[in-house]
């Protein structure tokens, strides 16, 4: 078959050095960091050659196909010269998918995602063999080799679409396009567009693309840069011929006259964009012909998705929420815009070009003390400094939950919402995550 490097020893890296190994490539995995132990255990039980701490260009720059991570930027020197030597470099997803005949639902978007891709499985797994996988749960790759499942729903982030060559979902999902992760496109908000819709590049007008019909971002991009696949949108504000619409506190599907309706009213999920979330989901559920039935009570059993909006405790009459997965601004938006009571928001992180200003409305009018929680909190001290009678900096989740719980009283909310990377302080938003819930367990 070849041989197959591949760059990053993670989840989505091990997965894919069992698939190749198994499908008769010569595999040879390289880390530039350190490689986690139990992935180590995996790679030495398979007999499967690999280095960490380094990047040996003689071991790389003879493969076939190089599998990257989607941690890697292609500004790093080492993929230039993989791609100048005109060697194919894929993502995880594009390589996997060669291996399965499975139905594929692919989801991308901003933000929403992980809701929509649980949310979609949730309902799915209630009537069908079916897998979640991309950048959530075991790889797609090791999913391929050992489950075998005939459908799989996948959440997919630009970075993967990068590096995609023939992959393409049976339904696409979009579920919004809002600025994110712009360092890794030169700053250019249409290069990040452009990237999320290729999860449409190799559709048909067999192939089904969802999207929010309310995302302007999204509408504008369709009508200038038309796809094949058969659209459809949902909405919240306005009638769809085919796709989903809210009316009277239901949601209506129909394709292809083929209709359901479902109530809002028992949703566990709260806010709008949740309903939003439902919609999309609800959309694949039909499209794959769930029963309605089966439709309406996965909605109403779902628990939602860890490290986003979920409450942790209540102390004193004190609602403690983790919201560690915004990791942008317009998912803290999401956040701040649910709340009901006043609000103590930990926020700050590894900023990506964040432009705060939707923030300012809901600040003024909910937030009553603001914790900087960073390595470099002086744009957020700046911007928000003269919004609440509190701002505060701190570089220790511990500390940043005693002052929270020192400025509340009955009745408020204490609100992880980061809205940046959580990479100068912690291993990853899970871990920032939580490490707010011990800290809120241990007060």
């Amino acid at each position: 078959m070849g041989r197959l490097v591949i760059l990053g020893g993670g989840e989505s890296g091990i997965g894919t050095a069992l698939l190749g190994k198994e499908k008769g490539y010569d595999v040879f995995v390289s880390d530039k960091g350190k490689i986690k132990e139990k992935y180590k255990q995996v790679l030495i039980h398979n007999e499967i050659e690999w280095e960490e701490e380094k990047h040996s260009e003689g071991k790389i720059l003879n493969a076939d196909v190089v599998m990257k991570s989607p941690g890697i930027p292609d500004k790093v020197p080492l993929v230039k010269q993989i791609r100048d030597k005109g060697i194919l470099v894929v993502s995880e997803i594009e390589f996997a998918s060669k291996f399965t005949q499975a139905t594929i639902v692919g989801i991308t978007g901003s933000n929403g995602k992980t809701t929509t891709a649980s949310l979609a499985h949730h309902i799915l797994k209630q009537e069908l063999n079916v897998g979640l996988a991309g950048n959530i749960g075991d790889s797609f790759a090791k999913q391929v080799l050992e489950e075998g499942f005939e459908n799989y729903v996948l959440e997919i982030s630009s970075f993967q679409l990068d590096d995609i060559v023939d992959f393409k979902p049976h339904i696409g999902v979009i579920t919004n396009i809002t600025p994110d992760h712009l360092d890794r496109y030169d700053y250019q908000f249409e290069k990040y567009i452009a990237s999320k819709f290729r999860i449409a590049m190799n559709q048909t007008k067999d192939d089904y693309l969802i999207y929010d019909a309310d995302d302007e971002v999204i509408v504008n991009y369709l009508e200038n840069n038309p796809v094949q696949s058969t659209l459809l949108p949902f909405s919240l504000t306005k009638q769809v011929e085919n796709g989903a619409y809210l009316d009277d506190n239901k949601i209506i599907i129909t394709i292809n006259t083929n209709q359901i309706i479902m109530p809002t009213t028992n949703l566990t999920l709260e806010g709008k964009h949740n309903v939003k979330n439902a919609m999309a989901a609800s959309t694949v559920s039909h499209l794959l012909r769930i029963r309605k039935q089966t439709i309406r009570e996965s909605l109403e059993s779902f628990q939602g998705v860890e490290h986003r909006l979920e409450q942790v405790l209540k102390i004193n009459k004190v609602q403690y929420i983790n919201d560690s997965k915004a990791t942008n601004v317009n998912a803290t938006y999401y956040a701040l815009e649910s709340m009901d009571a006043p609000t103590v928001w930990i926020v700050g992180g590894e900023d990506k070009g964040n432009n705060y200003e939707e923030l300012f409305s809901f600040v003024n009018e909910k937030v009553k003390a603001i914790i900087c929680l960073g390595v470099d909190n002086d744009k957020l001290m700046k911007t928000f400094g003269g919004m609440v009678d509190f701002i505060i900096e701190t570089q220790f989740m511990s500390e940043a939950v005693k002052i929270a719980y020192k400025l509340t009283e009955a009745g408020d909310n204490v609100l992880l919402s980061p809205a940046c990377a959580s990479f100068d302080l912690f291993e990853s938003y899970e871990d920032r995550g939580r490490q707010f819930k011990d800290a809120v367990r241990n007060l």
